[in-house]
């Protein structure tokens, strides 16, 4: 331990002086500045060793903070189960956690143990948590459904259903959330209290809880719904449950403040379900903090995954297909073996030694390794090359059918489905209209139906231990950690709809969900080989225009996986905003429907032409058309100019359903002209403006793309989407 400051040693003087619990802490830490052991510092203070590691531990992480008591508003006198079950939870899930978390906490080891024991953590105990409220909650699956808070009373809603397999949330909401959550709910409880004298109706208050309730009800027709009161100031009875159906009534548990329950309840929830994300979380948090009088808070969560309302189809469950059945049975056993198959498919077709010079592995490695993947089927032998001199060298390549993925594009119009190979060569493509007010049940159902066609199709093609897994690619915003469709423009009937899960329920094997301008560029990637293996960003020029970006050898989604969203961009180059000064929604980034309506402003003799038709008519030479596609790549090149200047990128790549072959020169010429006639650096670089490799199904084989993409791209941080 480094000397102590004589402001520090000062204060610790002062505590050791003390009679209180702060005395031994100071003389811990005095003692450990001074060099001596734990076991001598234990001998010479009378106090266990435990002691001495606990409180040396606290000062070593928090300084003099962590050796002072930690305020805990209403917390009783005996522990706070809450607060040791939320951070038991969020601990890294080590075999220390529970010793780390008895060290944080200033408890035993055996105290936290117990605490575990008794809420049901452990799964080698119970397949699910027991809740201890009063009365308890049962011995089944949580959720953490809503939130009430008005200036009497705050309610949170907890359903619950019998305990099933339950998926392991890769992301759990995190401290920062739950420190965020405990704030606001604080300053909810602490606000002023009106006069019941000072509301026109007395019993205003209850009607809008038992309204609540019964829209809860309503919503979430087969979860079983538990109401814990968090505080009451007129201890008034609950109210009845809604619509004959009973809302059971709780009591949080004795051994733990309100506050520490709901965190308690909060990491339960996010650690055991995928879709209950940070997003949800951060939802909650915004509503609390518009809190105000007279307005309640009255949040209630999207319906649980895998369930929406609406009756079944009447043929029953779906099915998946057959050739689907298979869940990835490629075991890559290492880096190094990503590492080959990286540079195989970028060069095509490659010798060992080659593989060798480009990847830095030594030539017995590489053989090695090669060897196993040629075992396997992954790698396949061309003819031999014969040399100047010495023995025949042997290239190998990819085997395109060694793999399969299912690719589906949601689209507000179509939905486009591909089976792809390893190669990505499309194998077969399904596609079907949709309407964007279908329900959200229906939807799923034309979604789940066009894949297993489209497998069905392709079923003498995939062979089932080399069947992947689904990508699926959507507009944005998407919410990759629960795999929940959040509010995309133009379909109207989708609001944080959880598609991941729901399409998990329909084919046994993994489903990854991507933004569709991402999906692209993962397919650009895979697709590209040689001729993409290095930075670019990709736009899509879709229902909308969005971006791809492949930086650092890597997808580029950002911290919420939202990255490119490109009309903001465009926008703000512009100077286009509202009255608000948030910026516009730009037509131009909507080329279906910006194209048209230019055309036929500039005076092109069509009767509602569609997007085609005008692009027929531009390449065909029509005044009127060739400049509503100019504007429109103009408004492009100027969000793609900032792009530029901001990432430093020297390749773009044009591709998305409305980069068609008559209209591609416009937006190639316009978009290249801005890209490298205005950035800042342009004397140090030239951009590049190419077409995409891919076809008009970018987002489809994308979206399959990135199957392959989480299977065999060889990066440090491990494996996204398994």
């Amino acid at each position: 331990m480094p000397d102590l400051e004589p402001e520090t040693r000062a204060v610790l003087r002062r505590w050791e002086s003390s009679s209180g619990p702060l005395a031994i802490r100071a003389r811990v830490v005095l003692l450990v500045a001074g060099g001596l052991r734990d076991a001598e510092i234990s001998r010479r203070l009378g106090v266990s060793r435990q002691t001495v590691g606990t409180w040396r531990h606290r000062w070593q992480t928090s300084g003099l903070d962590g050796l002072e008591q930690r305020p805990r508003t209403g917390r009783p006198v005996t522990v706070d189960e809450g607060e040791v079950v939320s951070r038991a939870l969020l601990a890294p899930g080590s075999s220390g956690a529970t010793r780390a978390v008895a060290r944080e906490l200033g408890l035993s080891h055996a105290t936290v143990a117990a605490v575990r024991r008794r809420w049901r953590l452990n799964p080698d105990e119970s397949p699910a948590p027991q809740v201890p409220t009063r009365p308890p909650l049962p011995c089944a699956e949580v959720w953490v459904m809503g939130l009430y808070v008005d200036p009497l009373r705050a309610v949170l809603l907890i359903g619950t259903r019998p305990p099933a397999a339950a998926a392991v949330a890769d992301t759990p909401i995190g401290q920062d959330v739950l420190d965020g959550l405990d704030r606001a709910l604080v300053a909810a409880h602490d606000a002023p209290a009106p006069s019941l004298t000072m509301s026109p109706d007395a019993d205003a208050s209850g009607r809008d809880l038992a309204g609540y309730l019964a829209a809860a009800a309503e919503s979430h027709p087969d979860i079983a719904l538990h109401a814990v009161m968090l505080w009451d100031r007129e201890e008034a009875p609950p109210a009845a449950g809604p619509h004959g159906r009973s809302v059971t009534w709780h009591r949080p548990p004795a051994r733990s403040s309100w506050r520490s329950f709901v965190g308690a309840m909060a990491a339960l929830d996010s650690t055991r379900h995928p879709e209950s994300s940070r997003r949800v979380y951060l939802d909650l948090v915004a509503a609390l903090e518009r809190y105000g009088r007279p307005a309640p808070v009255s949040w209630l969560r999207e319906t649980v995954a895998g369930r929406l309302r609406g009756e079944p189809a009447a043929h029953g469950p779906a099915q998946p297909a057959q050739s689907a059945s298979g869940v990835n049975q490629i075991d890559l056993g290492s880096f190094n073996e990503c590492v080959v198959i990286e540079a195989v498919r970028l060069a095509g077709t490659i010798t060992r030694g080659e593989i060798a010079h480009r990847t830095g592995l030594t030539q017995q490695s590489v053989s090695r390794i090669a060897r196993s993947l040629l075992d396997r089927g992954i790698l396949i032998e061309d003819a031999q090359r014969r040399g100047t001199s010495g023995k025949p060298r042997t290239p190998v390549r990819l085997r395109g059918s060694a793999a399969h993925a299912l690719g589906m594009h949601i689209d507000p119009e179509v939905i486009t489905a591909v089976v792809i190979d390893l190669d990505g060569a499309i194998v077969c493509t399904r596609s079907r209209p949709v309407a964007p007010d279908t329900e959200p049940g229906e939807f799923v159902e034309q979604v789940a139906e066009l894949g297993r066609r489209t497998l069905e199709q392709a079923q003498g093609a995939v062979r089932d231990d080399g069947f992947l897994g689904v990508g699926v690619a959507v507009p944005g915003p998407v919410d990759i950690a629960s795999g929940t469709v959040l509010a995309p423009p133009l379909m109207s009937a989708w609001h944080d709809l959880p598609l991941q899960y729901l399409l998990q329920e329909r084919f046994p094997c993994p489903v990854i969900i991507e933004k569709d301008s991402t999906a692209a560029a993962a397919g650009e990637r895979w697709t590209g080989r040689d001729r993409r293996a290095r930075d670019f960003a990709y736009i899509y020029l879709g229902t909308g225009v969005g971006t791809g970006l492949y930086l650092n050898g890597d997808l580029y989604r950002g911290v919420s996986a939202n990255a490119g969203e490109f009309g903001q961009l465009c926008a703000i180059a512009l100077g286009r905003v509202d009255a608000e000064g948030r910026p516009e929604i730009l037509p131009e980034c909507n080329p279906p429907f910006s194209v048209p309506d230019l055309a036929v402003r500039g005076g092109l003799d069509r009767e509602n032409p569609g997007y085609r038709t005008v692009a027929a008519a531009a390449a065909a030479g029509d005044p009127a058309a060739t400049a509503a596609v100019r504007a429109v790549a103009r408004a492009v090149g100027q969000g793609a100019l900032g792009l530029v200047d901001l990432l430093d990128i020297d390749l773009l790549v044009l591709g998305g359903p409305f980069f068609t072959d008559d209209v591609a020169g416009f937006y190639l010429e316009e978009i290249s002209r801005m890209v490298n006639d205005f950035p800042t650096a342009r004397r140090l670089r030239r951009v590049e403006v190419e077409p995409s490799v891919l076809s008009a199904e970018a987002a489809a084989v994308g979206a399959a793309s990135t199957i392959f993409h989480a299977t065999f791209t060889p990066r440090l941080r491990g494996r996204e989407g398994q």
